[in-house]
């Protein structure tokens, strides 16, 4: 991806494609994403508290579903969201890549003052690293709720209850 921002379409709620560096700093803006994962003969989401290092995301986990899904051989997926209240756009980064252990000493080392934190309580003492083939992010204004306003939702909200 390109270090340029581009809007496509020419529309006041036109959607910016955002330049990789954007991606990266948007992604150390928030501690919180979602990892999709392939679970037998299934996609799955899972939260996971998030650090970007040297160009590659990193989070913690416990043994289970999720670590063996995203350590299988196929890729994964991390998506991140946001919203800026003060500009009222909202924005979505995705990174496409692999994941894998992180088990060598000196990884493990400089992967432990990283700011993960993870929300739910227990042993999380497995460190994994996406590796990204894929990094694209998208900005946009987020709508007023009016625009989806219809007939049948003016009657539902005007019928006594």
């Amino acid at each position: 991806m390109s270090d340029e921002t581009t809007p496509t379409g020419g529309t006041a709620g036109a959607v910016e494609q955002l330049a990789e560096n954007t991606c990266w700093e948007l992604l150390r803006s928030a501690g919180v994403s979602r990892l999709a994962v392939w679970v037998e003969d299934h996609p799955d989401i899972f939260p996971v508290n998030h650090a970007v290092d040297h160009g590659t995301v990193v989070f913690r986990t416990a043994e289970g579903t999720k670590l063996s899904a995203a350590l299988a051989d196929v890729p994964v997926a991390l998506e991140a969201d946001g919203y800026d209240a003060g500009t009222g756009l909202a924005w979505s980064v995705v990174v496409k890549g692999r994941a894998g252990r992180i088990g060598r000493a000196e990884e493990l080392e400089a992967t432990a003052d990283l700011p993960l934190l993870p929300w739910q309580a227990g042993p999380k003492g497995v460190f994994v690293r996406i590796v990204p083939g894929l990094v694209t992010g998208r900005r946009f204004p987020v709508a007023d709720p009016s625009v989806w306003r219809t007939a049948l939702s003016d009657a539902h909200r005007a019928a006594p209850e």
